[in-house]
């Protein structure tokens, strides 16, 4: 029988390996593939930020592709409806019942891609399958397969047309990822690539296959449960998620939600590195992916060029690293 640290080594490598897959179709943007695999890791959805023609949509594509998972595109629109996204109720004309019609969102891998193209109204209909990984309807739950993660992509500078995503959506997002434009040698190797051939619409013929899956991920979350954490590391997560509840310039500061999205991708952090216990080295690190998409920065502090990074850094700054 294969023992329980064969089980974590295996589902260890098959991750190390997936981040290599995704290399195949996407040059650079390393923190970014990481940080998705943390979330699923971790069971936690991901808010994927940057400008045009950066990659997001290909970021993901590419890591559904090197998964044996089931996975879901919509693109949101304005006009797309809740049922759009989490299936209706239907009337069958030949038995002449009504019948659940499951939406894309009955699935493993969801891309939600340009989630703030959609109004509201549609955005809510995320809420209930993002925290509770289910859908009512019809006064009826539905389970969502498991795992179920949601990936969503927004343009930051773009407004004409958008709808900035509610806080209390925002909160359920467990990493908030940004997309730079890449390095001047990446962008090289991304021109050369395409010199080569390379088709972004056809990720088969680059060479992706799945490299993991259900499986694999749950021995993996499995070993990230034991995962040792100090008294030192929590109060030095609370410390800092406290923190930045005392800034002037902050409205709104990181909920306690947040703080245990920070404890949690720190211990998957710590368990893909290869360690079982937890440092506060590893908090620094998942503390701007974690938080910054649940600071809310005043208005005038933000006229000023206050930003939640920036918020983020003066914290870490001022608030004792524990030895």
């Amino acid at each position: 029988m294969t023992s329980g640290t064969e089980n974590a080594t295996g589902a260890r490598d098959a991750l190390i390996a997936l981040r290599a897959e995704v290399g195949k179709a996407v040059v650079g943007n390393e923190a970014a593939v990481t940080g998705l695999i943390l979330a699923l890791l971790c069971r936690g959805h991901v808010l994927l930020e940057g400008v045009p023609g950066v990659a997001k949509t290909l970021l993901v594509r590419a890591l559904a592709a090197s998964l044996d998972l089931e996975t879901t595109r919509v693109q949101f629109t304005p006009d797309l409806m809740p049922g759009d996204v989490t299936g209706s109720i239907v009337y069958d004309a030949h038995s002449g019942e009504f019948s659940f019609r499951e939406g894309p969102v009955f699935t493993n891998l969801l891309l939600a891609d340009e989630i703030n193209r959609t109004p509201p109204k549609t955005q809510s209909s995320l809420l209930e399958a993002m925290e509770e990984r289910q859908v009512s309807l019809d006064g009826k739950s539905r389970s969502l397969p498991d795992p179920f993660i949601v990936i969503a992509t927004q343009n930051p500078v773009e407004y004409e047309g958008t709808y900035p995503l509610p806080e209390a959506q925002l909160d359920r997002f467990l990493l908030k990822l940004t997309m730079p434009a890449p390095s001047r040698e990446d962008e090289i190797g991304i021109l050369w690539r395409h010199a080569q051939g390379f088709d972004p619409r056809n990720l088969a013929a680059a060479g992706l296959k799945a490299v993991a899956g259900a499986t694999e991920l749950a021995a993996a979350r499995e070993a990230v449960a034991r995962v040792t954490i100090g008294p030192e590391v929590i109060g030095y997560v609370v410390d800092l998620c406290r923190a930045t509840r005392q800034l002037p310039s902050v409205r709104i500061g990181v909920s306690p939600r947040g703080a245990t999205a920070l404890l949690a991708v720190t211990r998957a952090w710590a368990w893909l590195a290869g360690r079982d216990y937890a440092t506060p080295d590893d908090v620094k690190a998942l503390a701007r992916p974690a938080l910054r998409h649940r600071l809310d920065v005043r208005p005038e502090a933000e006229l000023e060029g206050v930003t939640a990074d920036g918020v983020l850094d003066r914290v870490l700054a001022s608030v004792p690293v524990p030895r």
